[in-house]
């Protein structure tokens, strides 16, 4: 295959890329007239569902029905579970239903005997959910396909990885030597597993989320609830693992006495810190990815915002939007490598800070 020929084809999935994106119902809206609501197309493609679209094919709705489990509210109630399939198009199912709009809008909730509507204990698994299953287990077969050939060639001296295997172990080298090491210092070793695993998930769900098909599309870093248990894993590792000297520097750092006490100044300051350092992983994950795919669905909104002004503003237009998606799809592959780099890098700092007293002890040992 020539380079004429990869950067052909190249070109034309890039460009496929955002004409995929753009949903049927907004064409059909650019199409007879009616304006287009950017804001709704938006959320819409951020939001979570209960169930997930495929695609359309010959006029018709393919989905992925997915099981609804929730806890009844009323009295004598108990667990339901059934497909998604029953709520579609405003039905109701069991007293539940999927509100159309209000405090609960797009959540499943129940209409008791008595008339009123309450939100059930919901665990169903949602669009969301179910791509973060799947992106877990290609994190999964990640890692152990490399492992596995480790352990089967463990006592062959002269065996060497090939192909996906030696790629694995290429990044994971770099990442071991550039990344965490560095950042975690002496004690690097016993956290290197959890900064590795955090850095193929992110990296694998960032990804998969520029995929504008089926299984890929749905942004599960954009969603602040996987976000926050990504932030909340790091507080616990770095605050359960530190060492004497951290938690000194936190309630009786080193400063003059009268930032101490009376009024300690500095230890609220400090203790604080613990909980903004996670605080700041979240939101930046969770803001980045949100943004990105925010502004690539506003640019394909460009296409058909346009179309009623004229063909040759329309015609004009459809160029720079798609030139510009083109660019920025380029560019959420770079951010999804750098996300999950920075996400890496700054629990790693975290870590080693929290660290410096048990490294230091650790040196003296090795020494004696």
């Amino acid at each position: 295959m020539t380079y004429r020929t990869v950067m052909a084809l190249l070109t034309a999935v890039l460009l496929a890329l955002p004409l995929r994106a753009a949903p049927a119902d907004t064409a059909g809206s650019a199409a007879a007239g009616e304006e287009v609501d950017v804001k709704a197309i938006v959320l819409e493609h951020l939001s979570d569902s209960y169930w997930w679209h495929i695609g359309t094919f010959g006029g018709r709705d393919v989905s992925l029905y997915l099981p609804v489990i929730v806890r009844s509210s009323a009295e004598g109630g108990g667990w339901h579970c059934f497909s998604s399939r029953h709520l579609t198009d405003g039905a109701s199912w069991e007293g539940f239903s999927i509100a159309p709009e209000g405090e609960y809008e797009g959540k499943i909730v129940e209409t008791l005997p008595d008339g009123s509507t309450v939100r059930p204990f919901d665990l169903s698994v949602t669009k969301t959910v179910a791509a973060l299953l799947l992106n877990s287990v290609i994190v999964l077969l990640v890692i152990l396909v490399p492992a596995g050939w480790y352990r089967r060639h463990r006592h062959d001296v002269k065996a060497h990885p090939k192909g996906f295997t030696a790629f694995m172990e290429m990044a994971i080298e770099g990442l071991q030597d550039d990344l965490i090491k560095p950042c975690v210092g002496g004690n690097w070793k016993r956290f290197s597993p959890y900064l590795l695993t955090v850095f193929f998930f992110i990296l694998v769900c960032n990804l998969m989320s520029l995929i504008p098909f089926f299984p890929g599309g749905v942004n599960v870093t954009g969603n602040i609830a996987v976000t926050f248990v990504l932030a909340l894993a790091s507080f616990l590792v770095i605050n359960i693992f530190g060492g004497r000297a951290y938690w000194k520097d936190i309630f009786w750092p080193d400063v003059p006495a009268w930032l101490k006490v009376p009024v300690p100044f500095m230890p609220v300051i400090e203790f604080i810190g613990i909980f903004t350092k996670p605080f700041a992983l979240m939101i930046r994950l969770f803001a980045n990815m949100v943004g990105g795919h925010a502004a690539i669905l506003c640019l394909v909104c460009v296409v058909f915002v346009t179309a009623g002004m004229g063909a040759v503003m329309n015609a004009s237009m459809t160029v720079v939007s798609v030139l510009f998606t083109i660019f920025m799809n380029c560019v959420e592959v770079l951010v999804a490598f750098l996300q999950a780099y920075v996400f890496t890098m700054l629990s790693g700092v975290f870590i080693g800070l929290a660290q410096e007293g048990k490294t230091e002890k650790k040196v003296e040992k090795l020494k004696k």
